[in-house]
C-alpha cells in the first residue's frame, strides 16, 4: 500500500469518528450513556471477529493478552463513559468533537512523567486550545461559571482519551493488535453493563431499537470499522502525519452537527474552535530542520 492510499484511509477514519459523535448525541433520546456505550462496544467487538479470522490465524496467547486488553479497556471504558455523560448533558457533536480533540495536545504534556521533554510548541498549543476552550464552552460575560457539567465532563475525558494512547504505545507492541482492540471492547462493554443497571438505565427492546442506528453506526463504524482502517493506514504514514490527520475529526464533528442535528454555533464558539484547531496543528506539525 502507497502512503497516498493509507492517508485516504486515515482521513476516512476522522471523516467516521467526527459524525459518530452525531450518533452519540442521537442515541440519547433513547438509551442512557453507559447502556449505549455497551451496546456500541459490544456491536464494535463482535464486527472485528470476522476481520481477525480472516487476517490472522496465529495462535493467540491468551495468558499475555488478559492484561493488556484489561487495562486499555478499564481506560477506555474511563474515557467513552465520561464522553458519553458529558455528551448526553451538552447535546452538542460540534463541542463534544472539539473538547475531546484536546487528548492530542495533552500526549506530549503527559509524556514529561516519562522524561519525554516537551517543546516550546507543545504549550503553545496547550496555551491555544485552553483559551479556545473557554471562547467555545463559556458565553460572553459568564466567566468560569458559564461552564456546564458536560463540559467539564468531556474535558475530563479527554485526559483518559490520552492515557488510552500511551498504554496503547506500553503494550500495543507486544499484542496482536486486532485482538488487543477486541478484548478492550469487551471488557469496557462489560463494565458498563451492571453499571448501567444500578444506575437505572432502561435497555427494551424498543429502546435498543429505536437506537439502533447510532448503536450501528458508531459500534461498526466508529468501533469496528475506523479502528482497523487506523492500524491498516498507520503502518505507512508518520505518526506526526496520522495525528494531524486525526485532528481533523473534530472538524468533521461541527460539520455532522451542523449538516444533521441543525446545530447552530456563534461566532465564539467558531472562534473558540479555530484557536483549538490551531493549537492542535501547533503541537504536531514540525518546523523543518535547517540543511
Amino acid at each position: 500500500m502507497r502512503e497516498t492510499q493509507a492517508t485516504i484511509l486515515l482521513f476516512l477514519t476522522s471523516l467516521i469518528w467526527g459524525f459518530s459523535f452525531v450518533a452519540q448525541v442521537s442515541g440519547m433520546d433513547y438509551l442512557g450513556p453507559f447502556a449505549f456505550n455497551a451496546a456500541s462496544f459490544f456491536v464494535g467487538a463482535a464486527s472485528l471477529v470476522p476481520v481477525i479470522l480472516a487476517t490472522d490465524r496465529r495462535p493467540v496467547d491468551w495468558r499475555g493478552l488478559v492484561k493488556p486488553a484489561l487495562v486499555c479497556g478499564i481506560v477506555l471504558f474511563a474515557a467513552s463513559a465520561l464522553q458519553q455523560i458529558g455528551v448526553s448533558l451538552t447535546g452538542s457533536a460540534g463541542k463534544a468533537g472539539f473538547l475531546t480533540s484536546l487528548y492530542i495536545i495533552l500526549v506530549p504534556i503527559f509524556g514529561i512523567f516519562v522524561k519525554r521533554r516537551a517543546e516550546l510548541r507543545v504549550w503553545v498549543g496547550a496555551a491555544l486550545a485552553l483559551v479556545g476552550s473557554y471562547f467555545l464552552c463559556v458565553k460572553a460575560g459568564e466567566g468560569l461559571g458559564g461552564l456546564t457539567a458536560g463540559d467539564v465532563l468531556i474535558f475530563l475525558g479527554a485526559f483518559f482519551w490520552a492515557g488510552h494512547i500511551l498504554v496503547i504505545d506500553r503494550y500495543g507492541p507486544s499484542v496482536p493488535p486486532l485482538w488487543l482492540s477486541f478484548g478492550q471492547f469487551v471488557f469496557n462493554g462489560i463494565l458498563c453493563v451492571p453499571i448501567a443497571h444500578f444506575t437505572g438505565e432502561q435497555a427494551a427492546p424498543a429502546q435498543l431499537l429505536g437506537a439502533i442506528g447510532p448503536i450501528l453506526y458508531r459500534g461498526l463504524g466508529a468501533i469496528g470499522l475506523s479502528y482497523t482502517l487506523q492500524i491498516i493506514g498507520q503502518r505507512h504514514v508518520a505518526p506526526g502525519k496520522a495525528a494531524v490527520i486525526f485532528s481533523l475529526e473534530s472538524v468533521f464533528s461541527v460539520l455532522g452537527g451542523a449538516l444533521l442535528l441543525q446545530e447552530i454555533m456563534t461566532g465564539r464558539s467558531y472562534a473558540g474552535c479555530a484557536l483549538i484547531f490551531a493549537g492542535i496543528l501547533a503541537v504536531q506539525v514540525k518546523p523543518r530542520a535547517p540543511r
